[in-house]
């Protein structure tokens, strides 16, 4: 694993992506500081770490599409496998990397509070909690996106779906928000996402019998539910839509709450989209 990360972590610096990365990341901290912080008199990071959140929807993507995608396209991804190394290696080195990339501008910004705490009171335990709330967002995103690499040959490809499940991911509320609240919404809102995990499935295993069965286990128990006590669905699906996600729940660190549950949330969707990321190379590697 450790070959995996020197090797993925020099890679980003040659074809300037991971400087790319840092540069926006930093130029956008320094016009957000700017703005809210000196111009506005807010000592509090926090506030800037909260505005800043959105530009991972542009950036993550542009690091990440590479890291599983690059290597089908120009099949050293065969070589990788002739190696003596586990998928989970290859998968944690590769991420490792671009943990470390994010990591170089997060501790840069670590700096911003002590120089505030010249201008007004900053609330140290507050600031950097938020900081590693935002570090955390950053590493669930990276792990989503290193998926939607996993999923595609193409980079550019990649990109875009990383792109477009960001921008979801960031509208969630609003889109829960328009959803209507009926019973009979959610159930059907249910099995289009039981349908999309199907095909999910599919895309892991190209077996359509194993995909039909996870469609099923979803459908049958859902429709069997609503069928007996459809008034469990009313306000289902926007419950859940707000429950996952993984922006909003940034958004208690910026309000001063040391929010453990979202911070154990946003590990458990690194672990979850890592393990999918594996399951997606293990097949490629026996295909």
């Amino acid at each position: 694993m450790a070959a995996i990360f020197k090797k993925e972590f020099k890679a980003y610096f040659m074809n300037m992506s991971g400087y790319v990365f840092m540069a926006f990341l930093l130029l956008f901290a320094g016009i957000y500081v700017t703005a809210i912080n000196l111009k506005s008199g807010y000592a509090s990071f926090e506030y800037t770490l909260s505005s800043m959140s959105m530009v991972f929807i542009f950036i993550i993507p542009i690091l990440t599409m590479r890291s599983i995608a690059e290597e089908r396209h120009s099949r050293t991804d065969q070589l990788l496998y002739s190696l003596p190394l586990r998928v989970s290696d290859i998968v944690l080195g590769k991420f490792l990397a671009m943990l470390a990339v994010l990591a170089i501008p997060v501790a840069i910004m670590s700096g911003y509070p002590l120089i505030l705490s010249a201008f007004g009171t900053v609330h140290y335990t507050a600031c950097y909690g938020a900081m590693l709330a935002f570090f955390l967002l950053g590493a669930a995103l990276i792990a989503i996106c290193m998926f939607m690499s996993a999923l595609t040959e193409s980079q550019i490809i990649a990109a875009v779906l990383s792109f477009g499940v960001l921008l979801v991911a960031y509208l969630m509320s609003g889109i829960a928000s328009l959803i209507p609240s009926t019973a009979i919404v959610s159930f059907f809102a249910l099995i289009v996402v039981s349908i999309v995990l199907a095909a999910i499935v599919w895309l892991l295993t190209k077996n359509p019998v194993v995909a039909l069965v996870a469609a099923a286990i979803c459908i049958i128990p859902l429709s069997l539910l609503y069928y007996f006590n459809s008034s469990v669905f009313a306000g289902l699906f926007q419950e859940l839509l707000n429950t996952l996600s993984l922006f909003d729940r940034f958004d208690n660190f910026i309000y001063g709450i040391f929010d453990v549950t979202a911070l154990v949330y946003y590990i458990s969707v690194i672990v979850f989209f890592l393990f999918l990321t594996m399951q997606s190379v293990e097949k490629r590697r026996w295909s």
